[in-house]
Parts: structure tokens; sequence; C-alpha cells
């Protein structure tokens, strides 16, 4: 008896521990040159796409989805939240291919015949861990996405803040003052004042940049945030912690906050479901009420922990906008 009982309670468990993902897997239809080994395909936000060779469990194509859309559509409205990057990555045709193994036939296939320009990086089978959304060395999804929508994206549309050239960015100069000089080559050792050291020799100068986006973000987001990681990270990227990195690197908290630009402030969690959403519905009690008016107030006075749910009119900060939007969804609905 004990032992269907804790078959029960596992199986239980496997069953509540799914992500919410509202997309549907498709058949590929793309006929052009290396994607004939692909069997499954989601289009995500009508901007981004993801490809998967057959024996890609269904599990692990869904969660590459949700990532994407958590990351393009960070509140979680169902609408990308920069058109701008939406249309450059929608026409770019951005895409994510999932392959087994880097010696698949799928792999094979693609990286000989793709001759589009909306390909930045790749997920492989064993990268792929749903239950641990982004946790590093576990599951690199999300920096895997995040490379594409940087690269693909916001390096092409705000070229003078985003540039992977030496002396060409905003983001350039950034990265040259976070490894202590500006090094095309990579040094021998690192000046004791970098805070980002870089040093795989196969990664030019502009594989760096995009590579230093990414620890922006995501220690913005808090992802990388507990001790396992920061010990694990050390020999590459200092400031682990959101509270580190703004004190350690001013220029570019600055521009991952800028809201101008829409970059994602919340860490991706594997569901995305935006129909479940109710807009104005900030504390999640399924209802718009004066509850939701007084947690937004808090935010603005700064009293209570932002949540960019609430930033209803998508214009990258919670302010009195919101409040108002909120009251006449509350109108509206008596």
């Amino acid at each position: 008896m004990k032992s269907v009982k804790l078959i029960s309670i596992l199986f239980l468990g496997i069953i509540f521990s799914q992500n919410e993902v509202c997309f549907d897997i498709e058949a590929n239809t793309n006929s052009n040159p290396g994607f004939d080994y692909f069997t499954k395909y989601i289009n995500v936000l009508d901007c981004f796409d993801v490809y998967a060779e057959e024996n890609i469990s269904d599990e692990k194509v869904l969660h590459a989805a949700a990532v994407a859309a958590e990351l393009l559509d960070n509140n979680e409205d169902g609408i990308v939240d920069d058109p701008i990057l939406k249309e450059e990555l929608e026409n770019r045709e951005a895409l994510i291919p999932i392959f087994r193994n880097e010696w698949s036939d799928a792999a094979d296939d693609f990286f000989d015949n793709y001759n589009g320009n909306g390909a930045s990086a790749v997920l492989f089978n064993f990268e792929i861990d749903p239950s641990n959304t982004g946790h590093w060395g576990d599951d690199a999804t999300v920096e895997e996405v995040v490379h594409v929508i940087n690269h693909i994206g916001h390096v092409s549309v705000y070229p003078d803040t985003f540039g992977l050239q030496p002396n060409s960015s905003y983001m350039s100069d950034a990265m040259d003052i976070a490894r202590g000089g500006q090094f095309i080559n990579h040094p021998d050792n690192y000046p004791e004042e970098a805070w980002y050291h870089y040093d795989d020799q196969t990664c030019d100068y502009r594989c760096m940049a995009i590579e230093y986006l990414y620890w922006c973000i995501v220690t913005d987001m808090g992802i990388l945030d507990d001790a396992q990681t920061c010990n694990g990270i050390a020999n590459e990227w200092e400031p682990c912690t959101p509270e580190l990195f703004e004190e350690t690197d001013l220029m570019m908290y600055a521009l991952i906050n800028d809201s101008e630009f829409k970059l994602p402030q919340l860490a991706p969690d594997g569901n995305y479901c935006p129909e479940n959403n109710i807009l104005g519905d900030i504390n999640g009690d399924q209802l718009v009420n004066v509850l939701d008016v007084i947690l937004t107030v808090n935010m603005i006075l700064g009293s209570s922990e932002i949540n960019y749910d609430a930033d209803l009119n998508n214009d990258g900060g919670i302010n009195i906008q919101d409040v108002i939007l909120i009251i006449n969804i509350i109108l509206a609905l008596r």
C-alpha cells in the first residue's frame, strides 16, 4: 500500500510541476534549405520561431517558446513590449533551432544549408531543463534565446546603443570599462579592477559584447543571485546579484533599466499564458479592484516591490498613468 501511495504522490507531483504554456506545437512546413529534419514548430508572437527535431520532447519545445515569449512580452499581456524590436525580428525571421546534439542529422543539415539571417544561437537537448528555468548550469534556454533577441534585434535597431564593434556604441564603451580596458584580443591577464573577464579564445570582441549584454540582463533579473551560481561564474562575471550590478556597472545598470529600450526586467519562469491574465489584476486575485490601485500606488511611492504587470501602458515604468488606467478598468466593469 505504501508503494502505491508513493507512486501516486510522484505522479501528482509530475502533473502539477508542468509549466503552463499556451502555445501549440505545429508540424514544420518550412521548405527552405536547412529545415528538412525539423518536425516540430512554434511561432512565438509573430516574430520568433522555434524549430525542433522529432526526438526533442514537446515539453522542451514548449519551454523554449515560453521563455522567448516571456522575454519579448515581459508583462505577459500578449503583445511584444517593443514594437520596433518585434518588426526587426519578424523581418529577419528570428529563430532558435533545437537539436538532439551537435552531430545529429538535423544539426548537420542546418549548419550546412541555412542561408537566412535570423539565427544567432542554438539549443541542444541536454541544455534544456524546464524545471529550472534559466538556472546557470541547468537550463541554457534563457541565455540562448536572449542572445538571439539581442543579436538579431537590438543590435540592428539600436546600433548606437548596442553596437558590437569597438568604439561603436554605449554598450561597447561600457564593456571596455567592465574589462578594465579595450582589449581587441584576450589579454593574458585582465586588470585587477575588471569585473568582466571573458577568456574564451574563440570568442572575438563582438561575441564578448553579446555575452556581456546577456550577463547584464540576467543579473538585473536576479537569475544569478545564489551562492552556488556566483561562485561558478566568478571567473567570468563578478557582480552576480542585482545589488552588486547596480553598484559596480553603473553604465549598464542604467541602460538595462532605461524604459526607452523595454528590456525585460522580470525573469522568465517557463509559464506563458496571457489569456489567463486579467488586465489590471496586479495582485493576482482574479479581480480588478481598489486593492490593485493601492498596490500600484505603493509601488510608485517605493513602499512595495515593483511588479511590471502594473505597467498597463507599457511605458517601462510604474506611474500615475497606470493608476488611472486601473481606475478606468474598475469603472468599466461596474
